[in-house]
């Protein structure tokens, strides 16, 4: 993908046949193309670059359409833009140049070196050889990051419009084990709801007990309570629903190498039966009129 290719290679939607259901499963992290350019300009190889990425994420959620729900994925890779930030969670010594005086360069992500342009990588390893023009910064967010959201917000709405109440299942991967502060196993899945601003408690009940029955040790919030898209999307009061969810990587890959493991046709067959259980449920029915109210 070069970098300024058209939105419709930066990212799909794979639409469902029929009417959408309520809910839309988003995978904002798996994008795996990196171009020649963005290469040039790292410091590091595509492997290493790989370490931010939910590799396969979009792949272990592909029934999504076959259950009714829309499918978004990203092809970018999240070390070149990251869609689950502001759009200008900007680090001003990553550019040369001004940024816009709206930047937000003071935030706890910018701070990590993780902002919406990603200034590392894993464990703190620097992606660029030197600092970019502001300009770079400014074409991906106009010509990536924005249309991304738009056609985000388009899905839900039309989910709202038809069902009265939208669900965003927003996909991610973690790795097995933390890093320096937190150097022990995870969970199976991570499900986060922004401590439960984002989403009916209803809702997230109903998506942990799916899981729960299908066999996996699901934890709420911790040590992920969801990023800007569940932040930003979820509006339970208006009935728009957000809910992140995790999913363990030593359950389906080779961390080191990023290699499939016997364990991924499981893995994707059991998330196939959560999605459509999902997909198919009465949300709106599930908590009546309080699903809009709470």
């Amino acid at each position: 993908m070069d970098d300024r290719d058209t939105n419709e290679a930066a990212f799909e939607v794979v639409e469902p046949r029929g009417n959408p259901a309520a809910a839309t499963f988003n995978s904002p992290h798996s994008g795996a193309r990196y171009s020649e350019s963005f290469l040039a300009a790292s410091r590091l190889d595509a492997r290493a670059l790989r370490r931010s990425e939910d590799a396969y994420v979009d792949e272990l959620f592909a029934a999504a359409p076959l259950s009714g729900a829309p499918l978004m994925r990203a092809h970018f890779p999240r070390a070149f833009l990251d869609v689950n930030r502001e759009p200008y969670e900007l680090d001003p010594r990553m550019f040369e140049g001004r940024l816009p005086p709206f930047a937000n360069t003071r935030s706890l992500r910018v701070a990590g070196g993780l902002g919406t342009i990603a200034r590392i990588v894993g464990e703190a390893q620097e992606i660029y050889g030197g600092r970019l023009p502001v300009a770079e910064a400014l074409d991906r967010i106009e010509c990536i990051y924005k249309p991304y959201h738009r056609t985000l917000r388009r899905l839900i709405t039309r989910a709202h419009r038809l069902h009265g109440v939208a669900v965003l299942i927003d996909c991610h991967s973690m790795p097995s084990i933390g890093l320096v502060r937190d150097d022990r196993p995870r969970a199976d899945v991570v499900l986060g709801d922004r401590y439960g601003s984002s989403c009916s408690p209803a809702i997230v009940d109903f998506a942990e007990q799916a899981l729960r029955d299908l066999g996996f040790v699901v934890v709420r919030n911790r040590p992920y309570a969801g990023g800007y898209i569940t932040e930003h999307y979820g509006a339970p009061a208006s009935g728009f629903h957000a809910l992140q969810i995790e999913v363990n990587r030593a359950l389906y890959m080779n961390e080191e190498t990023h290699a499939k493991t016997a364990g991924f046709a499981t893995l994707q067959a059991n998330l196939s039966r959560f999605v459509e259980q999902i997909a198919t449920a009465p949300f709106a029915a599930l908590g009546g009129s309080r699903l809009a109210a709470e």
